[in-house]
């Protein structure tokens, strides 16, 4: 019987991002708190620039894209948003999307399985994922129950089950 396997990797949606980044947009337009403030959310690329005339209206945008990104399915791990900083006039707050699993990241998960996982589970880094293989799909199971368990600081999908 061959192997089973599934890989581990770490990617946003990009269509839910920005349908977050646009409900964001929306809801600050309409808010009475965030009328005269110059509040404004956009993204270039893989970041995301929040910027308000005050430190807390620029937070509360922030605040209100974390909830969007929870509505949508998304993961406030892949969300890494910096501290306010003062621009001029207004505070700005610059966001990145982490995608892929860095190899450091992809040896830590594998050590987990190897060390808290059923005995003949392999788990091999395959650039930004990690496949994992074994003989029965109830261990590859049980390893998928195992991460889902542990905190990482970065969000996991499990994608290719085979």
């Amino acid at each position: 019987m061959a192997d089973s396997s599934f890989d581990i990797v770490s990617k946003v949606e990009w269509q839910e991002v920005d349908n977050a980044i646009n409900q964001t947009s929306r809801e600050i337009a309409t808010r009475f708190d965030f009328k005269n403030v110059g509040a404004e959310i956009k993204r270039s690329g893989e970041k995301i620039e929040m910027k308000a005339n005050g430190e807390e209206r620029v937070r509360a945008i922030l605040d209100v894209l974390q909830t969007k990104f929870v509505k949508r399915g998304l993961s406030l791990k892949a969300l890494d948003a910096a501290e306010p900083q003062l621009s001029g006039k207004e505070y700005k707050i610059f966001a990145d999307i982490k995608e892929g699993i860095t190899t450091e990241d992809a040896k830590k998960v594998a050590k987990i399985i190897r060390d808290e996982g059923p005995k003949g589970v392999k788990a091999q880094v395959q650039g930004d994922e990690l496949r994992v293989s074994s003989k029965s799909r109830d261990d590859l199971q049980a390893v998928q129950n195992l991460l889902k368990g542990k905190d990482l600081d970065f969000a996991l999908q499990f994608v290719n089950y085979r």
